[in-house]
């Protein structure tokens, strides 16, 4: 058998018992009221980190170019409650718009 296929199950199979390993052994029981809040706060950090690094990035130097100009515009735009399809086209729109300019 293929090596790649082996470990692609087996890590298939650990992600899968990973993910119900909490609701096997909690049940119906509820989490702590602070694990809880940091179980819901984790993603939108975890989003916000991808962001900066994908942003400013480059190997291991910071690099300030056109993709931070395109985080702005998101930003602005998000700030304005614009539907988030319009938020990525404006991403990408401040993005190219600013690398054919500079």
């Amino acid at each position: 058998m293929n090596p790649t296929i082996v470990v692609l199950a087996g890590l298939s199979v650990g992600t899968y018992l990973l993910k119900s390993a909490g609701p096997l052994l909690l049940g119906n029981r509820r989490l702590p009221s602070l694990v809880e809040t940091i179980a819901n706060r984790t993603p939108a950090a975890l989003l916000a980190a991808l962001v900066v690094v994908s942003t400013l990035a480059d190997g291991r130097s910071i690099v300030v170019d056109e993709r931070l100009v395109g985080v702005a515009g998101a930003a602005i735009a998000l700030r304005l409650r614009v539907p988030f399809v319009l938020v990525v086209v404006i991403a990408v729109a401040t993005t190219a718009t600013s690398r054919a300019l500079f």
